[in-house]
């Protein structure tokens, strides 16, 4: 490979701060660039829905270095939207007119989130992807609002969880049967709504929204496809989020369900891709990914730097891993859990509120999930390692 002289990280998020610091770390000693879309300094995004919207950290507490760390590594950040890409000439539009040349580029851009098609407009309606967001929901927590939240996800019961902190009244609506069913299965997934019941939060599960009704500009309540209604002052919008590639249209550059890459994280040559926004091959498991987990994008991060670097010398194939936390409950997930998994309680029981529980899809151990359990996890972690490296 050629020596490259300037490299720019679009996304200032975990990924891209990983990304960065490991080009430094790997000997890089060109001009580089990481490039964020909000004037801040990088910040950590999952104590958002917890720490920071209750108010016990603050939100300097949330970067991921001081601004010495960046200038010590001679990293330069630039604030501005990227708008496209011409990849051809190796050259980026930000949306206040300049144009940053690169012989490399890394994309973490991260995702955006979902919105619903009738409604959303009103004041009142809420989403949750940075600082500013926290504000207007804290803001709307503390007025005694009536609230109800879209969508039984991670976000979503995290955010019922920091509501309730704040005694405040919430209903999660949501048109699956448990809350994170998606993520842990319907067995684990009845455990959750266990526990946010008994904390106070109504559930609507099995029941969608049609619309969102307001008065004045501002939101008064949600309509159900039952026919039924929740009157509401705050509505937080949780229905997931969608890869951040609106910029990427016209380049080029392979999309589907994000930026489509390698086993090394590369969408062209020169150009990688780490965090939310790829989707790329994962040879432990055969198969395309693309995973929101804030572990998968520093290691991911990492990764497609080394790659990128050093010429694709190293597959990035982790054993996927994710957590939450809700009230005292701290959720640890290892390895896949597919719908369709037979899951067992191997130790502990849900009525002590600590047990680890096992998924197994076609006898095969596939994932371990750990209900304030840490280092219970750790030897079926170990196992689902040296069993997936029998595998591709």
């Amino acid at each position: 490979m050629s020596p490259m002289e300037s490299i720019v990280v679009v996304g200032g998020g975990a990924a891209g701060v990983a990304a960065a610091e490991s080009l430094r770390r790997d000997g890089y000693s060109g001009s580089l660039i990481l490039l964020g879309d909000e004037p801040a300094l990088p910040y950590d995004r999952p104590p958002l829905s917890k720490q920071v919207l209750t108010g016990a950290w603050g939100h300097e507490r949330t970067r991921l270095h001081e601004r010495e760390h960046y200038a010590d590594l001679g990293i330069r950040l630039v604030y501005a939207r990227a708008c496209g890409l011409d990849a051809g000439r190796r050259v980026i539009d930000l949306d206040d007119g300049r144009r940053p040349a690169f012989d490399g580029l890394i994309i973490a851009t991260g995702v955006q989130p979902r919105r619903l098609p009738a409604g959303h407009h009103l004041a009142g309606v809420h989403v949750l992807r940075g600082h500013p967001d926290v504000a207007g929901l804290r803001a709307a927590f503390e007025s005694g609002r009536q609230v109800v939240i879209v969508g039984a996800g991670f976000l979503g019961m995290e955010v019922a969880a920091a509501a309730r902190a704040m005694d405040v009244d919430v209903t999660v609506v949501d048109p699956l049967a448990q809350p994170m069913i998606r993520q842990v299965g319907p067995e684990i997934g009845a455990a959750i709504a266990r526990l946010h019941r008994d904390r106070g939060v109504q559930l609507r599960t099995g029941v969608g929204v049609s619309e969102l009704t307001g008065a004045g500009g501002r939101v008064t309540a949600v309509a159900l496809d039952d026919g039924s209604t929740l009157p509401a002052g705050c509505v937080l919008v949780a229905i997931g989020a969608v890869p951040a590639t609106g910029w990427l249209r016209t380049s080029g550059i392979p999309l589907g369900d994000g930026v489509e890459c390698d086993e090394y994280c590369r969408a062209a040559p020169g150009i990688y891709a780490a965090g939310d926004v790829a989707s790329w091959f994962n040879p432990r498991y055969r198969r395309r990914m693309r995973l929101e987990h804030r572990m998968n994008a520093t290691e991911q991060g990492a990764a497609a730097a080394h790659n990128l670097l050093h010429g694709d010398v190293q597959p990035f194939s982790p054993l996927p891993y994710f957590w939450t936390d809700q009230y005292d409950v701290k959720i640890q997930a290892h390895g896949v859990l597919p719908a369709g998994c037979a899951v067992s309680i191997e130790e502990g029981s849900p009525g002590d509120g600590r047990f680890v529980a096992l998924y197994r899809k076609g006898g095969r151990l596939a994932g371990v999930l750990g209900w304030n359990a840490p280092a219970r996890v750790l030897p079926y972690r170990k196992l689902l390692l040296e069993q997936q490296m029998t595998v591709g």
